[in-house]
């Protein structure tokens, strides 16, 4: 069986039952809808999707046998009143036959995570995770982190739990084993160390410092670290630094002895002693008052490398076994998964589960519930770390709901709002302009749906903070009356904040005007006197205004919305700037790309030099074509010809 890279791989079949006029949810219609798939179903393994009339996927499942499991959601007696609701709004079908179950439970849990249909258990946080890179694509390997695809040449280690987890672990290895961590252009052009080899991070090989031999030694080092032979290394180590002292070469012991308190700050920073665990990942689940949650320890070479907890969604009614399953197949869609994977329960799939992840891990992963040992111990910490982790997310729900519905009592909302969109320009006197949105709910601030809007109308005049906004809001809302015009795919707020005051809204308001949304609720927050923060003045379309108490949680509540959308600002805005002051006029030019720009540059010394130049002195630049020249002369003079 081959592991499902792309779900685009595989015959669909999309069966189609239409009922005019039944657009709401209707029981005997996706009852009627189902029967019609089955008839030409077959009984083999694969996937399933349900759509609703729109098209949208509400459902996505697995079947040893897709004509049997397919039967039971005609049986509506028989369901309980959640799925009783998916079949209602059921209108189609989509059917994948696998070669196997096990590949059709990493095919589901890929199409979750693509469609993210609202009737299954979601991973919530579908970041990528951190790893560390040894590559090996040059004669000096480069450590460094990495996330996303693993396409480079080397060694990966991880997952890391987290950005700080990694950072942490990078730091001490720079100090441990001086490996480099430079890109390989700033590598292949130093002639003198850089800084990280005054500070003893590294044995700068760029300039000879150190030779192949002995950077390979280094490397060496590192793997076996890295790879769980940390009492080796230090073993080793000990031994060169007291040889280094026999032989009163003190510098060098000094030098090994900070290695070696690298390596002890390594050790002691693990939380968890996993000593003789070897690779392993630790899940253990916790449920309370309707809410998930799960705790995951990594453990690699016997080194924990951070704890994570997730709080899957979609989870009411259904039982804990289901959702643990779920979890760990979309976990495990872009994570190699460790050799052991312990967890705190049995599950009744565990051994398809382990069969279809040993096929995409190409080696065997095994799933345990340990017993007794060391390992038992790991689970019971993992087990009590859910637990905590849950209360502490109880208590933040609690409240950050009640804070809601202040909002809500605040500003005439009918309900507490699950999606607030705040809105914040930034500029430099008209350059680098940008538009930033935030986006926070019932479980704090959503990242990944974090948005930036480059201003790049040319009617926009630079500076103007007014037709800023107004760019922006036609941007946003246009796209949603085009993607969403029913407004039940989640992408409209219920609460818009505008940083800025009667101007900001008065432009919001013609703009939604226009576009013919009278029903969104939309509010100006601006500094009030002496741009004091705490004397905010809230600015609503009808021309009220109104202040807090300065000691209202809610006020708080609103000013951390609003600090968070200025910070996304400004951060997208300094990022924007930064490359700005990087590039170059000769980036504009059509055809010339970074070879030969550096080839413009080194002859004629400047961008200003390039723009004023002849045809023939173009023409005369090492490296530069006659085609080239041709076009980088009329790019700035025109094509005129000299007749």
């Amino acid at each position: 069986m081959s592991s499902p890279d792309s779900p685009d791989r595989f015959n669909e079949e999309r069966a189609t039952y239409t009922v005019r006029g039944t657009d709401q949810p209707d029981l005997e219609a996706g009852v009627a809808a189902i029967r019609n798939v089955l008839k030409t179903l077959p009984t083999k393994p694969g996937v399933y999707r349900m759509h609703d009339a729109r098209g949208d996927v509400l459902y996505v499942g697995k079947a040893k046998a897709l004509r049997n499991r397919v039967t039971n959601y005609t049986q509506v007696e028989r369901l309980p009143n959640r799925l009783r609701r998916m079949v209602a709004q059921t209108r189609s079908m989509t059917i994948v036959t696998t070669n196997s179950e096990a590949e059709a439970l990493l095919l589901e849990a890929q199409l979750i995570k693509r469609y993210r249909p609202a009737y299954n258990v979601l991973l919530r946080d579908d970041k990528s995770f951190p790893f560390i890179l040894l590559r090996t694509d040059h004669a000096f390997p480069r450590i460094q982190k990495h996330r996303g695809a693993r396409r480079a040449k080397g060694n990966y280690y991880g997952p890391f739990a987290s950005a700080g987890s990694v950072n942490t672990t990078l730091n001490a290895l720079q100090k441990l084993f001086l490996l480099r961590s430079c890109t390989d252009s700033f590598f292949n052009n130093r002639d003198r160390p850089c800084l990280l080899f005054q500070i003893k991070r590294c044995s700068a090989p760029c300039v000879g410092r150190i030779d192949a031999a002995g950077y390979e030694e280094l490397v060496d080092d590192a793997k076996a670290f890295l790879g769980g032979k940390s009492t080796a290394v230090q073993a080793k180590l000990a031994g060169e630094m007291e040889k280094a002292a026999g032989d009163l070469d003190f510098e060098r012991a000094a030098i090994l002895r900070d290695r070696l308190k690298a390596l002890t700050f390594i050790q002691g920073s693990q939380a968890i002693n996993a000593q003789g665990v070897g690779d392993a990942d630790i899940f253990a689940l916790a449920a309370r008052s309707g809410l998930v949650g799960i705790q995951a320890f990594f453990i690699r070479g016997g080194q924990n490398w951070g704890h994570r907890a997730f709080f899957p969604s979609h989870t009411a009614d259904l039982e804990e076994a289901e959702i643990f399953s779920s979890f760990l197949a979309q976990f495990y869609g872009d994570v190699p998964p460790a050799r052991a994977i312990l967890l705190d329960r049995d599950l009744p799939d565990a051994e398809l589960l382990a069969e279809a992840l040993s096929e995409t891990a190409g080696r065997k992963v095994e799933i345990q519930v340990p017993q007794r040992g060391d390992r038992k111990r790991l689970v019971d910490q993992a087990t009590r770390n859910a637990v905590e982790a849950l209360d502490r997310r109880l208590a933040e729900t609690t409240t950050q709901g009640k804070l809601l519905r202040e909002v809500a009592d605040l500003f005439d909302l009918a309900e507490p709002p699950q999606r607030i969109e705040v809105y914040d320009n930034s500029h430099i006197q008209g350059t680098n302009a940008l538009g930033a949105m935030i986006v926070a709910g019932p479980e704090g601030f959503q990242k990944g749906q974090y948005r930036k809007f480059n201003i790049r109308r040319a009617e926009t005049v630079p500076g103007d903070d007014f037709a800023m906004m107004r760019e922006v809001m036609e941007r946003r809302f246009g796209r949603a009356l085009e993607e969403d015009p029913d407004r039940d795919k989640g992408y409209w707020p219920d609460l818009v904040l505008i940083d800025g005051g009667k101007g900001q809204v008065s432009a919001v308001k013609a703009v939604l005007d226009d576009l013919g949304i009278e029903d969104l609720a939309y509010v100006g927050v601006s500094k009030g006197p002496d741009r004091n923060a705490g004397r905010e003045i809230f600015h609503f379309p009808d021309g009220r205004e109104l202040t807090l108490p300065l000691n209202a949680p809610v006020l708080f509540y609103l000013q951390r919305l609003r600090d968070e959308a200025h910070r996304f600002a400004i951060g997208a805005h300094r990022t924007k700037r930064a490359k700005g002051i990087t590039s170059s006029p000769l980036d504009e030019v059509p055809g010339i790309g970074p070879a030969r720009k550096k080839a413009l540059l080194l002859h004629f010394g400047t961008a200003r030099a390039v723009r004023s130049a002849s045809l023939e002195d173009l023409q005369r630049a090492p490296g530069v074509s006659a085609a080239v020249a041709q076009a980088v002369h009329d790019f700035y003079h025109g094509n005129v010809s000299d007749a």
